[in-house]
This record gives C-alpha cells, sequence and structure tokens, in this order.
C-alpha cells in the first residue's frame, strides 16, 4: 500500500513539482558520475610503475565517459530533457579547436617542433594537468598539447580545401549530368562508377606517389588536399545529381522553362539553392571522412613529415614498445581526430536533419 500510494502522490502531483523532482534527481546523478569521473581520470593519470599502460587507458575513458554523463545530467536538468548534450560539446570542440589553431602562435604553448630547444625537458613526460606539459611530451621532449594544435592546422586545412575543391567541382559536374541527362549523365555516370570502384585508399597512395611528398605546410595542403578532393569529387557529384534529379521535375522549375528562361538561369537561379543546403550538410560528414584520410597517408609516410606534426605522423610514433611503456604518445593524436571527427559526424547529422529532412528520415 506504500508504493502505490507513493505512485499516486507521484501522479497527482503539480508538473512543477515532477520537475522539480526530475532536476534534483538529475543534479544527484551528476554528483555522482563526476565523483567516478574524477576518480577514474586521476587514478588512470597517476604514475604508478607497477601498473601497465594498457590497462590503464580503459579507466581515463571510463573516467571520460562518466564526465561526459555528468555534464549530460547538468544540462537536461538546468534546460530540459531535450537538450542535445552531444550536439553542443561537439560544436564547442570544434569551435574551441578552430580558435586553438588559428591562435596557436600567440598562445603559451610549449615547444612543438625543434627539438634543439628541449634539451632541458625530459623526454616522454606523462600527463599531468597542472604542469607546463599537461598532456606529456614525446621521446624528443617535445610537448604534445602543442604538437597536436599545430597539427590540427593540417588536418583541418587539409580536409577543408579538399572538401572545397570537391564541392565545386563535384556540384557543376553533378547538376549538368542531372539537368541535362542523355548521353552527358551516361559519360559522367561511367567515370563516376569506375573511380568509386577503385579503393580509395590505394588511389590516394597512387596519387601521392605521382605528386611527391609534401615538405612544407602550405605544400602539404595543396598535394594532399588535391588527392583527397580526387577522391571526394565522385561521392559529391552522385549527390548534386540526386539532388538536381529530384528538383528538375518541381513545378518552379517547369514553370522558369515553359517561361522561355535559358538553361544557365535555372541551373544557377533555379537549382542551386536547393541543390547546395543537403551537400553542405553531407560536407560535414565528408570533412570528417578526409580529416581521417590525411592521416591514414601521413601514418604510412607519404603526408607531411617530422619534425612538422600531424595527427597522421604523431601517430606513427607509436610503436608497439612505445604504446606499452608510454601510450599517451600515440593517444594524445588519436583522441584529437576521434573527437574531431565524431563532432563534424555529429554536426554534419544535425545539419541534415534540418537542411535534408527526406534523407534524415532514410
Amino acid at each position: 500500500m506504500s508504493e502505490l500510494a507513493l505512485v499516486e502522490s507521484l501522479e497527482t502531483a503539480p508538473p512543477e513539482h515532477r520537475a522539480g523532482r526530475s532536476r534534483r534527481a538529475g543534479l544527484l546523478q551528476a554528483v555522482g558520475f563526476l565523483a567516478v569521473g574524477v576518480a577514474a581520470v586521476a587514478l588512470g593519470l597517476t604514475e604508478m610503475t607497477h601498473v601497465a599502460g594498457l590497462i590503464k587507458v580503459p579507466t581515463v575513458l571510463v573516467g571520460l565517459v562518466a564526465l561526459y554523463l555528468a555534464c549530460d545530467r547538468v544540462a537536461k536538468a538546468v534546460w530540459g530533457a531535450s537538450f542535445d548534450t552531444g550536439f553542443w560539446m561537439s560544436l564547442s570542440w570544434l569551435v574551441l579547436l578552430i580558435a586553438a589553431a588559428i591562435l596557436a602562435g600567440v598562445l603559451p604553448l610549449g615547444e612543438y617542433k625543434n627539438s634543439a630547444k628541449t634539451i632541458g625537458t625530459p623526454g616522454n613526460l606523462r600527463p599531468d594537468l597542472f604542469s607546463r606539459h599537461p598532456l606529456g611530451t614525446n621521446n624528443f621532449s617535445l610537448d604534445l598539447l602543442s604538437r597536436a594544435i599545430y597539427a590540427s592546422r593540417v588536418s583541418l586545412a587539409t580536409a577543408l580545401f579538399a572538401v572545397v575543391v570537391s564541392v565545386v567541382i563535384g556540384v557543376t559536374i553533378g547538376m549538368v549530368a542531372g539537368y541535362y541527362r542523355g548521353w552527358v549523365d551516361t559519360v559522367v555516370g561511367v567515370c563516376t562508377d569506375t573511380t568509386l570502384a577503385i579503393p580509395a585508399l590505394v588511389l590516394l597512395i597512387a596519387i601521392a606517389a605521382i605528386l611527391g611528398v609534401p615538405k612544407t605546410v602550405p605544400e602539404a595542403i595543396v598535394k594532399e588536399g588535391g588527392a583527397l578532393a580526387i577522391v571526394g569529387i565522385p561521392t559529391v557529384i552522385r549527390l548534386a545529381r540526386a539532388n538536381t534529379l529530384a528538383f528538375a521535375g518541381r513545378e518552379f522549375v517547369v514553370a522558369s522553362r515553359a517561361l522561355g528562361a535559358r538553361s544557365r538561369r535555372i541551373l544557377f537561379k533555379q537549382l542551386l539553392p536547393n541543390v547546395m543546403l543537403p551537400i553542405i550538410s553531407y560536407a560535414f560528414i565528408i570533412i570528417a571522412v578526409l580529416i581521417v584520410a590525411e592521416g591514414s597517408l601521413a601514418f604510412l609516410g607519404l603526408g607531411l613529415q617530422q619534425p612538422q606534426p600531424t595527427w597522421g605522423n604523431m601517430i606513427a610514433e607509436g610503436t608497439l614498445s612505445v604504446l606499452r611503456q608510454y601510450p599517451h604518445i600515440p593517444l594524445v593524436p588519436g583522441a584529437f581526430m576521434f573527437l574531431t571527427v565524431f563532432s563534424f559526424n555529429r554536426v554534419g547529422e544535425r545539419a541534415r536533419q534540418r537542411w535534408d529532412p527526406r534523407q534524415s528520415k532514410m
């Protein structure tokens, strides 16, 4: 009877009282998750010689998940149950990373590429959030936080350059093929299918071998970005063609054609604004894919070389022996890449739901 009375009291309670109870329960859960998260992260980052690094890594991951759940409970208690914590945290990470990459030259960061300036700094320092090297150092005593931020310049600029080139060329070809159809559509379709039939990594390696290994950051952005654009153009062509076919038969296009509007005007005035919105939403997801592809090239030694940092060549420093003794060396750039790719995917999914509701339901 006591349980039944409790249920009835909860059902008959005013909405503001139920909301207050739910908010208090969420805050209590947040406190619990926060305690677990702080304890797990602190335990994972504490230097203990008798504990293997591969055992401490899952502890840190569990702590980070608990910290995210704590933030999620607090956000939902403050802004309501419909608040999308993951999206806003992803957007905040991208804004913070881009700002850090732009302002890296004026931020109080450690040395990131000149090992001659780090002779007095111990190598392979473990992460210590309250030290001069919060994410540790590598074998050459270079600061990993600084290297990861400077590496983000290369990865983000390369992916952005590749996406811009892919969108400009791919949308143009895809719209022409979808609007005129006929033999133009057939030729574009055969070329696109042929390119997509080649494994992307094999095609990237072949193009990188032809262009050569870049020596400077601008050269890396142009060469790697061009290679990534060639791989991304067929996908953009298919997206642009499909959306052009969907809009080409709409009433406003038929009416414009009946009134004597030229094909160029219809393409740029009528179709382009409608085709670009879903393309832009997919561009975020394409950027995420290209960041991983750029990292793969650098990991294989076909991208920017040391001492210039990229996320790929930083991960490549983590051989099996290094991963066992100093797992933070490859995990720091790996974490940066994971968070960035995840954030772009999350933001892209939200943009697709907003600008392309037909596709988001599929």
